[in-house]
């Protein structure tokens, strides 16, 4: 509901209501002032007629004619010529009753109607001096009456109340035109009232509305009075024009950010296929960052693709570095799905890492699933080779858990984010490692301490890779086993517990047993052959059942 509706629901309701009781009062006013004229006029014919009646009959008792039927009968129709005499308008009548109700005397026609006489009646027999207001004859009455004993006559002098009351009704009628006229007079003085009072709110409604259409902040509002509703229009100017200013300063800085973002955008265009996502996020929420190396725990991980040589050999350059593409595609998507970061490539091999640029709780597993996926992903990648032609393909892969070095190495004109450090290299000697034990996964004690029990792991073997005196478990893994390699990995986890406590021939035969399970199996059979030399040609005292390897 609009201020103007407001207002004039407000004050019309106060005009009406004082109007009608003006109305009214006049009525009431106009009412009692006609009733004092009616009792005045009716009681003063009323006492002149008892006295003239009182004189007749003081006549008749003078002269001893109280017992004379015609004298009373004279002395009735002088009362009643009497009072014809003081009749002054065409519907005024003065009667008399009986003690029964009976009309005995009257000066004009009037007729009793069946329903009045009980009225009549109850009237006579109150002998009442008052005014009242009787229905006789069909219509309303005003009379005003005494008991005359002598006759035994209610004698009652009457009007008929249209007669009295006729000018009451038309200052009534005139009072409800003039209430009806004020009314509709105040209606429009109070609608134009309104209108020139909320006129300044309505053009900064329609100002406000206009700048939400059309998203113009320039418009303004006029400031017609300097009081409330002025100050409004001044504010509000002032509110618009902070709000313009703001505008474009946002215009600005939105114009500013686009740029910034138009920027930020090529710069990841052209850098995201050389550096991770993540490191480029890194250089734009800390540049300075990026320049400093940084000591992270976290797992490297080491993939080649076996006998590569011969295989590029035998393939044109063009097909060659399709295929390698297609590969690569397939092993990085899961290398980054496992949130990892490649680092590089080296020719056919990828090397990555998790932890960083983004450390997460459970680097350690993603890298070995990555690992179990690679592996896994590359059956339907040589089924897709086995339909276009082309060799089948066969990776290593080794992962190592430790320390290394992360961060932006190189100089000023070209840096590479990577790692460094000792257990990268273990990492790479894994890889190498999966050659010698047939095995397309091999990660390090380290890792599989770190990873638990969450995937099924099989220890392989105790090796110190070239250049390293310090040996070091090596397992393997896999997502899940069928029920034969549940067997034979449990076989083999303890019959390498057997051959470190040097119980050769209990872990020759227990070797031979996985490799009755899995007859493809390459490790058991490896492990049941050396079992079985040191059996003939025992170890030396000091041997701690580490495999020293000469070569990478």
């Amino acid at each position: 509901m609009g201020i103007r509706a407001k207002i004039i629901l407000v004050v019309l309701p106060l005009i009406i209501t004082t109007l009608l009781l003006t109305g009214a009062s006049s009525f009431f006013s106009a009412t009692n002032a006609i009733t004092g004229v009616a009792k005045e006029f009716l009681g003063f014919k009323a006492v002149e007629l008892e006295k003239y009646a009182a004189g007749q009959w003081g006549l008749l008792v003078e002269n001893n004619f109280t017992e004379n039927p015609a004298m009373v009968a004279a002395t009735q129709a002088a009362i009643e010529s009497y009072a014809a005499s003081i009749v002054r308008s065409p519907t005024e009548v003065i009667f008399a009753l009986d003690a029964q109700g009976e009309l005995a005397m009257q000066t004009g026609e009037l007729e009793v109607r069946p329903g009045e006489k009980a009225a009549l009646a109850a009237l006579a027999a109150g002998r009442k001096r008052e005014l009242a207001t009787p229905r006789i004859g069909g219509a309303d009455r005003v009379v005003k009456g005494f008991w005359f004993e002598p006759f035994g006559w209610y004698l009652v002098v009457s009007e008929q109340r249209a007669t009295f009351y006729s000018r009451v009704s038309q200052i009534t009628t005139r009072t409800l035109y003039i209430l009806g006229g004020a009314i509709l007079a105040g209606v429009v003085l109070i609608m134009l009232f309104a209108n020139y009072l909320t006129r300044p709110l309505t053009k900064v409604v329609g100002t406000m509305e206009k700048i939400i259409r059309t998203g113009d902040l320039s418009n303004r509002v006029a400031v017609e009075y300097h009081d409330e509703i002025g100050k409004l229009a001044h504010t509000f100017n002032l509110m618009v024009g902070q709000l313009e200013k703001a505008y474009n300063d946002i215009k600005r800085y939105a114009f500013k950010a686009a740029l910034a973002k138009n920027r930020e955008y090529k710069i990841r265009n052209i850098f995201q296929k050389y550096v991770p996502g993540e490191v480029i996020d890194q250089f734009f929420k800390n540049p300075e960052a990026m320049l400093v190396g940084d000591n992270r725990v976290l797992s490297v991980l080491f993939s080649d693709i076996r006998s590569f040589t011969s295989i590029s050999e035998k393939m044109a350059p063009d097909d060659l570095v399709s295929n390698l593409n297609r590969y690569f595609s397939v092993m990085v998507k899961i290398i980054q799905e496992r949130k990892g970061t490649v680092d590089k490539y080296i020719g056919d091999a990828i090397m990555a890492f998790f932890g960083a640029p983004v450390k997460h709780e459970d680097d350690a597993l993603q890298s070995v699933l990555a690992g179990i996926e690679m592996d896994e992903a590359l059956a339907s990648f040589n089924a897709n080779q086995a339909s276009l032609g082309k060799p089948e393909w066969r990776i290593g892969i080794g992962i190592n858990y430790g320390v290394v070095t992360v961060g932006n190495i190189g100089t000023d004109t070209k840096m590479n984010y990577t790692i460094i450090g000792d257990m990268v290299n273990l990492a790479s000697r894994l890889e190498g490692l999966t050659k010698e034990y047939r095995q397309p996964l091999l990660i390090s004690e380290g890792l599989r301490t770190r990873v638990g029990d969450k995937v099924p792991f099989r220890l392989i073997d105790s090796v110190a890779v070239k250049g390293k005196k310090q040996g070091v478990k090596i397992y393997t893994a896999r997502r899940k086993l069928n029920d034969a390699e549940s067997e034979a990995w449990a076989l083999h986890n303890g019959a390498m517990e057997m051959y470190y406590h040097r119980d050769f021939q209990a872990a020759a035969e227990s070797f031979q047993k996985v490799a009755h399970i899995l007859p493809q199996d390459y490790a058991a059979g490896l492990l049941e052959g050396r079992c079985r030399n040191f059996l003939q040609n025992p170890p030396a005292k000091d041997w701690d059942g580490v495999t020293v390897m000469e070569h990478k």
